[in-house]
């Protein structure tokens, strides 16, 4: 078999099986207008602070039914400040409903 087949047989039973996996993944209700009844603001690096280093940090917020926090899924921004982002979210309070997700972006702007 040459290189090229192998290396083409490989790929598509690589996306097949990655299909598969992401077909079983529980399907979770998306609800963008979840209303936050706690809001806790991240703390801000003093060192990041200092040095002008600024960002975003995209959060995927999964929700229990009663409003708290169930886990919390970074999808994007600056290594150096998702930690403080996800440490805010996780102590986020949202109105009761079903469960559900939600995406989230925490700013750090070192000049507010």
């Amino acid at each position: 078999m040459k290189r090229r087949e192998r290396m083409t047989r490989s790929a598509a039973t690589c996306g097949c099986l990655l299909w598969a996996l992401l077909s079983l993944t529980p399907v979770r209700a998306q609800d963008p207008d979840r209303k936050i009844l706690k809001k806790v603001d991240a703390q801000y690096p003093p060192v990041l602070k200092r040095r002008g280093i600024a960002g975003t940090v995209r959060l995927k917020v999964f929700i229990h039914a009663d409003g708290s926090v169930k886990d919390v899924e970074v999808l994007g921004g600056n290594p150096a400040l998702t930690d403080s982002a996800e440490k805010a979210v996780r102590q986020w309070r949202f109105a009761p409903g079903g469960e559900s997700t939600i995406t989230v972006a925490v700013t750090f702007d070192p000049n507010s």
